[in-house]
């Protein structure tokens, strides 16, 4: 009877499966065309689970652990279990393979078990409660309907109500794992992760490789929509990423929004757009809300606009772009993409940038800097420091940008300390000066794609007159952008952070430096040197350099927690329960650690605004330039102070 049920079970739910596989795959074509490399993305995709999506994973070794037993049991059991019960090929040695897959299976879905007993806060709850259920039932189910083929027990053995039983346990356990895993359920991860890792929007991100610049618009294209107003106008692929979600929660115990009270959850942002993708409403997620905002208020449809349906708006400007929910992801999705795309749209589309939003738009397109001060003060704060004018000298081997920080009194002592630095070193460099405009950063992750293109351009139309070896400047934004996203618009440089150009000059032996007086001192990682481009460690070797005790944060390293600084968050400013700065000097009063070294002129700005008693904040040029023997410290001029001055428009 057995022989009879199993195939028509496993053939009817393969078959539901492959209906359920085409039924997804015409949702996730609704959105937009990306080329992709098919056939190469299926053949690299292997490699990319068992390497780069568990490299991920591996971090938490209970769950790496229990994944590989599980996933690679079921993956084995499935082909062993149609290879015999479906095809009939009933031999021995597949008997007992199929026996040891189901029981490494089953092993795994007992963690899978335990750890849904209790399951952290994080966790999605609802149909993945029944998860580790139906994983038992599928690997019970086959271990004992195989014994017979494995010669442990006669083939008669059993009656009537053994076979409903077995017929039951496996009708459960190829329903939720097969005809789930294209019609909806936990499952669901699989079928679309597979193929998401095969096809992902940023294949660079693969074997090792770094991608986190933002995707440009194509501003000349009339026909090209200006970001996100609907999950249709997403890329295709960008959908399937939503739709392989696990619900594991890694990106919302990580979200510095999320926990300061702000309207932000990254998993319920991609669980909305999944809802999108189908249609209907949030009622159903069983995972924790945007805080504020009780669940059952949002749902939408494929067509329909994504604000004030699916999400708030205030949701996506609450985003700091840290990055952190990247970082964390399993599945490794795009949250920051998705965000920026579809405040594009409120940009470009709505003029809608909430709060001083508009303000330090317009800022920009009159001034050339966010804070709207006239363009000829940006070189006062170097007055007095005959610094090299590239215009002058056509050729330099640095030229040093200098940002938008040489408006802002507190920054301009890191820039006067690290050109106290490049000095001491003897490095042949230049700065731009009154030609030197904002990169752009603030415009592009407000969503002006439009302001972004129309700076960069015109910094790059700049930057070719003249030759240079490589571009250093003490903020990681500027440095993000000139470095992964001024490429696509035909500007690609060599440049630096000054953190890692201080640590080659040290290297080099081109600083004479004393030992650092001070105390203790913790390091706080910048998203944007840390999480965007993967340097850590020049600066800590930086401050190993100056002999100073470093204490690090227990959040460090990829996974800082943000300074609440960046993707413009200040100034969309967004409130929750409490201040993003406020929750990171916590973590740096763990250490007890008398400074705090920045490398970063946002993270200096946020913590130095946490009130007082608190360590003294120093960016890592201060902190050099304190110990250089070629001079006195006393001899540095005080930095100049900024006018404000009526704006000049260009």
């Amino acid at each position: 009877m057995l022989n009879t049920l199993l195939p028509i079970l496993l053939f009817a739910a393969l078959g539901l499966a492959v209906l359920g596989a085409l039924r997804r795959v015409r949702m996730w074509r609704r959105g937009r065309p990306s080329k992709v490399n098919l056939i190469g993305g299926l053949l690299a995709m292997p490699r990319r689970y068992l390497v780069d999506l568990h490299h991920v994973v591996e971090r938490d070794k209970y769950m790496s652990k229990t994944h590989v037993a599980t996933a690679g049991g079921f993956v084995l059991s499935a082909v062993l279990a149609i290879l015999v019960h479906g095809f009939g090929l009933q031999s021995k040695i597949l008997g007992y393979a199929l026996l040891i897959a189901t029981v490494i299976m089953f092993t795994g879905a007992i963690f899978v078990f335990k750890r849904r007993l209790n399951p952290p806060s994080r966790l999605s709850k609802g149909p993945w409660m029944r998860l580790p259920k139906s994983l038992l039932a599928f690997a019970v189910s086959f271990f004992i309907a195989t014994l017979p083929v494995a010669g442990i027990l006669p083939a008669n053995t059993g009656g009537w109500v053994m076979v409903a039983i077995l017929g039951l346990g496996v009708l459960w356990g190829v329903s939720e794992l097969f005809f789930g895993m294209t019609w909806g359920g936990p499952m669901k991860h699989a079928f679309a992760g597979a193929l998401h890792l095969a096809w992902h929007r940023r294949a660079e991100r693969f074997g090792g490789g770094r991608s986190t610049g933002l995707k440009p618009l194509d501003l000349e294209d009339p026909n090209a929509p200006l970001g996100v107003e609907k999950p249709v106008d997403f890329t295709w692929n960008q959908l399937l990423g939503f739709d392989a979600c696990v619900q594991c929660g890694k990106c919302e115990a990580m979200c510095p929004a999320f926990a300061a009270g702000q309207p932000l959850n990254p998993k319920k942002l991609i669980q909305d757009m999944v809802i999108g993708l189908a249609g209907g409403t949030d009622a159903q997620f069983a995972g924790s809300p945007y805080p504020g905002k009780p669940i059952g208020e949002h749902g939408g449809n494929p067509h329909q606009p994504i604000v004030n349906g699916l999400v708030d708006a205030e949701t996506l400007w609450s985003c700091t772009t840290c990055r952190a929910c990247v970082e964390e992801c399993p599945m490794m999705i795009e949250h920051v993409d998705a965000i920026v795309d579809m405040r594009r749209h409120l940009t470009l589309e709505k003029g809608a940038t909430p709060n001083k939003g508009a303000e330090v738009l317009d800022n920009l397109i009159a001034t050339d800097n966010p804070g709207g001060f006239a363009p000829g003060g940006r070189m006062n704060w170097a007055a007095d420091l005959n610094l090299q004018l590239l215009s002058e000298v056509k050729v330099t081997e640095v030229l040093f940008w200098v940002g938008d920080g040489a408006f802002d009194m507190r920054n301009q002592r890191t820039l006067r300390s690290f050109v106290k630095v490049l000095k001491a070193s003897g490095v042949d460099f230049a700065v731009l000066g009154l030609e030197e405009r904002d990169s752009g950063d603030v415009a592009r992750r407000l969503g002006d794609e439009a302001t972004f293109q129309q700076l960069a351009k015109r910094n790059i139309q700049t930057l070719a007159k003249y030759k240079f070896q490589r571009i250093v400047t003490c903020d990681p934004h500027s440095f993000h952008v000139l470095k992964n996203e001024y490429g696509a618009l035909g500007g690609d440089y060599q440049v630096q952070h000054h953190s890692t150009y201080i640590a080659e000059l040290i290297a080099a032996k081109k600083l004479n430096l004393g030992q650092h007086k001070g105390g203790s001192v913790t390091y706080h990682d910048p998203c944007y040197l840390g999480r965007y481009n993967g340097e850590y460690e020049a600066p800590r070797e930086v401050l190993k350099a100056l002999g100073i005790e470093v204490r690090e944060m227990q959040r460090s390293g990829f996974r800082s927690r943000c300074c609440g600084g960046g993707g413009g968050a200040p100034i969309t400013d967004i409130p929750g329960k409490q201040r993003i700065p406020d929750m990171r000097m916590d973590d740096i009063r763990e250490t007890e650690a008398e400074l705090v070294a920045v490398g970063c002129p946002q993270c200096t700005a946020m913590l130095e605004g946490v009130v007082e008693p608190r360590p003294q904040i120093k960016d890592l040029a201060e902190l050099v330039a304190d110990v250089l023997i070629e001079e006195d410290a006393s001899t540095v001029p005080k930095p100049q102070t900024a006018k404000r001055e009526p704006a000049e428009v260009h």
